[in-house]
């Protein structure tokens, strides 16, 4: 079994918590789907953060997911850190475990200040990362728009995993990809993992965690 220990990173109320209970409830791990609002969230067990509706200790959980291809399985060690600035060398101490990062970003608020700070702290302690624009159920939301102004303030390498052209995308990356993709039209897994271990792509990925829209394509594509 493979092992990856993954922690959630966002500014205070993009969803974090959410997002982390959804990805345990449909892995099996969960058998009821906590809420922050309703102070019953599984991660957020603190009577402190309860009251205030806020994380403000990192939480450890583990869940398993199946391999794509049914070959292996992946342990993922997931901690949720957290949002609130007061409480981010709580989130930072975090950095210096992890195999990978996921950043939530509230699709209605979009990037905020202390979004760009957990960005340039990944990019310091070199931390591959995917991103989640969460919220997406709202009204007035334009994908296209949220991942112009990803690409704009985080990295052009931000990529839409969702969207079938991606492969070309990734293929322009390295100049041994783009001859493979030409030769097969395709790109093996093993290239793309490497291309996100590496920080030269960043998968984002659309959705609502509190109505678990997006939620399980995001837990295959990890």
């Amino acid at each position: 079994m493979k092992h990856c220990c993954i922690g959630v990173l966002a500014h205070v109320d993009a969803g974090k918590t959410t997002m982390s209970e959804a990805m345990l409830y449909l892995s099996g791990k969960l058998k009821k789907l906590g809420r922050v609002d309703h102070r019953d969230s599984f991660l957020d067990n603190n009577s402190l953060e309860r009251a205030r509706g806020i994380t403000i200790f990192a939480k450890q959980a583990v869940l398993t997911l199946p391999a794509a291809d049914g070959t292996d399985e992946t342990e993922l060690t997931l901690l949720d850190t957290p949002g609130h600035v007061d409480f981010s060398a709580e989130m930072e101490r975090t950095l210096q475990v992890l195999d990978c990062a996921v950043l939530i970003i509230s699709g209605p608020s979009g990037i905020q200040s202390h979004t760009v700070t957990l960005w340039r702290l990944l990019r310091r302690y070199q931390v591959p990362a995917f991103l989640f624009v969460n919220k997406m159920d709202l009204p007035g939301l334009e994908r296209a728009a949220l991942l112009a102004q990803l690409r704009r303030e985080l990295s052009p390498e931000c990529m839409d995993f969702s969207d079938p052209d991606c492969i070309e995308q990734l293929a322009l990356c390295d100049e041994t990809l783009m001859e493979r993709f030409l030769e097969t039209g395709a790109l093996p897994d093993t290239d793309i993992g490497a291309l996100i271990c590496a920080r030269r792509a960043f998968p984002c990925y659309f959705g609502a965690a509190l109505r678990d829209e997006g939620v399980d394509e995001f837990l295959r594509a990890l």
